[in-house]
């Protein structure tokens, strides 16, 4: 689609939702442990390390059969159109089914599936579609954020990032070295590929798709902080190959700030948060204008992470999470992926989204928040007055920025802020219950969660809202994500039952199980690799030249039922105080949620001019509202919960 700027000019813009999956688990030890025998169905790569030791027996993506994707489909548009529109679509299913083309297309998929020198039917061309062929800036529409729960012992940025660092190295110490426990679902083992993306690479732009580089960590063992728009390099060993404890990295990380001084460099920074095509012909111009520039850029693109230290001192939590998402666009790298540290001690994490989803960031992030928070890390010897007096101080990292640079330097700022200046963001954070109360009625909190947010746009609109909510399917060979389409005929029925003052909350008790039921039925699917969107996407990538689009695809209820109004996607640690992305569709929100124990949290993303105050107090009041009609229904005799 095209998305008209504030400016009445065109740029293009994806509706495709870059959203991560659910976790598949809590934080759990990411210590090795033996090779033991594989579970069913799976065999042990002797010569793959314990990481990717049942990477070679995945799985493979399915293809859907063209009748189960089309049953689905027709399901879930009919919320959506009016009883004419839906015969109309019905109409264009059929004549799909029976064409000779859908069976071609078909065929041509389940061609490219068996294709034994392709892991993924999907996985290259959703990479290019979603993230490498984007053309739109990284922040805020691929990018997304964690705010880090507080370390009360660590208040201020030198003692905060060093920790941070220090146990992001155990964690990398795990991957390189192909150490980390594959994650698990249901006993199945997990795609452990994006892994090798978390550190030490980077995106770069390119024309007409991006591209990435993962550099070798042994020749680049070095991390770089950016500080008042000027970026710093540190080796994370000292002269001997000691690696440096978190006390030495806390006295660099102190070098740093006082070598930054209280002066602005130029936001070179600034340039990768533009637009990929401008980005492209800028960072030309850069290695051009001198050739310090090249190593400079390397150096930061092949560091283990990027960590922004902010003079930002962020309070609430839309202020932290404002700063983690975007901060003020100049002091980040975008095309990495960024620990984020205030001068207060707070903290972030900024995800680059183009090889990896954010179940990988999510268990990295917990890994260090955890081991740190009980006390497992290895932070190595305490701070004494000879701490750091062998190291070499910090190198900055020099950039030649001639007229031209620093033009299109002062163009890429103007274009941040003005973009960022069409965008709101709300946090409610609902202490009203949480996933305890919710597993009391033996109810499943994501899908509870859900519903909420049905009806909370219902009051809002008067409608359902076109819900889209990640599943992964890494399940699978180079898996990713499918749409759990969630905003269902039950949901539907459901959310006008508890705005119909005179039904009981007997019967919307029942409604909502059976909302929950479908919830969970189109969640099973779409982790299998049954749900709708991604076999339609894949047809269509098969058309050949000449041959025409089907009427399915052209068909008003197809872009309406994939015009994602709710870009939803959970993510719950208890490590975590809040997370979050952008919208997808300019009328539409973006709308992450954690559950805790005893809280749901929601992070509303939008354009601004959208009504997102009052969505958010609809949260709150469908949240209430649904626990209420739960206990009151569960208080009536013989109530069936």
């Amino acid at each position: 689609m095209l998305r008209l700027s504030s400016k009445s000019t065109t740029r293009l813009a994806s509706t495709i939702p870059r959203i991560m999956a659910p976790p598949a688990s809590g934080f759990k030890s990411s210590a090795p442990r033996k090779n033991t025998d594989p579970p069913p169905g799976y065999a042990i790569d002797p010569n793959a390390g314990p990481m990717l030791r049942y990477q070679a027996s995945l799985p493979r993506l399915p293809v859907p059969t063209l009748s189960s994707t089309a049953s689905k489909y027709l399901e879930t548009v009919r919320p959506h159109v009016t009883p004419a529109a839906f015969k109309e679509t019905e109409s264009a299913v059929k004549e799909f089914l029976a064409s000779p083309l859908s069976a071609e297309l078909q065929k041509r998929l389940e061609a490219r599936a068996a294709d034994p020198n392709t892991k993924s039917w999907l996985s290259e061309w959703w990479n290019e579609a979603a993230y490498m062929g984007y053309r739109d800036p990284v922040v805020v529409f691929v990018s997304y954020f964690y705010v880090h729960l507080d370390d009360k012992l660590r208040r201020t940025a030198p003692t905060r990032a060093a920790a941070l660092v220090k146990s992001m190295l155990a964690f990398r110490q795990l991957t390189e070295s192909q150490q980390l426990e594959p994650e698990k679902v249901r006993g199945a083992p997990l795609c452990m590929n994006s892994y090798k993306w978390l550190l030490h690479s980077s995106r770069y732009p390119a024309k007409p798709s991006d591209t990435a580089h993962k550099f070798d960590p042994a020749t680049h063992n070095h991390v770089v902080f950016v500080r008042k728009n000027k970026f710093f390099k540190v080796p994370l060993v000292n002269k001997d190959g000691t690696e440096l404890s978190a006390a030495e990295l806390e006295v660099q990380v102190e070098r740093v700030i006082a070598q930054a001084g209280e002066t602005h460099g130029p936001a070179i920074g600034a340039l990768t948060s533009d637009n990929r095509d401008l980005w492209t012909d800028a960072r030309a111009v850069l290695l051009a204008a001198g050739k310090e520039n090249a190593a400079s850029l390397e150096d930061i693109e092949s560091a283990m992470i990027v960590v922004a230290l902010d003079d930002a001192k962020p309070v609430t939590r839309e202020e932290i999470s404002w700063a983690c998402w975007t901060g003020n666009g100049r002091n980040r790298f975008y095309d990495k992926q960024q620990l984020i540290v205030f001068d207060n001690g707070r903290s972030g994490f900024l995800g680059e989204h183009s090889c990896m989803d954010g179940t990988t960031t999510l268990r990295m992030n917990e890994f260090m928040l955890a081991t740190i928070a009980l006390g497992k890390a290895d932070l190595g010897a305490p701070r004494s007055d000879t701490t750091g007096a062998d190291l070499p101080q910090p190198t900055e990292l020099k950039f030649a920025v001639n007229s031209e640079v620093q033009g299109l330097v002062q163009g890429a700022e103007k274009r941040f802020d003005e973009l960022i200046g069409q965008h709101d963001l709300r946090v409610l954070h609902y202490e009203g219950y949480g996933k305890n109360l919710i597993k009391k009625f033996k109810a499943s909190p994501d899908a509870w969660a859900q519903l909420v947010k049905q009806l909370a746009f219902h009051k809002l609109n008067g409608r359902p809202g076109v819900t889209y909510e990640s599943a992964q399917t890494r399940k699978y060979q180079l898996g990713r994500t499918e749409v759990i389409r969630s905003a269902s005929s039950e949901a539907k029925a459901w959310a006008e039952a508890m705005l119909d003052p005179t039904e009981t909350d007997k019967h919307r008790s029942e409604l909502f199980r059976k909302a929950v039921s479908r919830h969970l039925q189109y969640a099973a699917w779409a982790a299998d690799g049954q749900g709708v969107d991604r076999h339609f996407f894949g047809l269509k990538k098969l058309l050949k030249e000449g041959e025409e689009v089907p009427k399915v695809y052209t068909d008003p209820s197809f872009s309406k039922t994939n015009h994602w109004e709710l870009s939803t996607s959970q993510l719950s640690s208890p490590f975590f105080d809040g997370w979050g992305y952008g919208e997808v569709v300019p009328d539409g929100y973006g709308l992450s949620y954690a559950i805790g124990d005893d809280y749901i949290r929601w992070t509303v993303t939008s354009l601004k001019g959208m009504p997102s105050d009052a969505l958010r107090h609809y949260l709150a009041e469908a949240a209430t509202e649904v626990r209420v009609m739960m206990e009151k229904a569960a208080a009536q005799p013989e109530a069936k919960l």
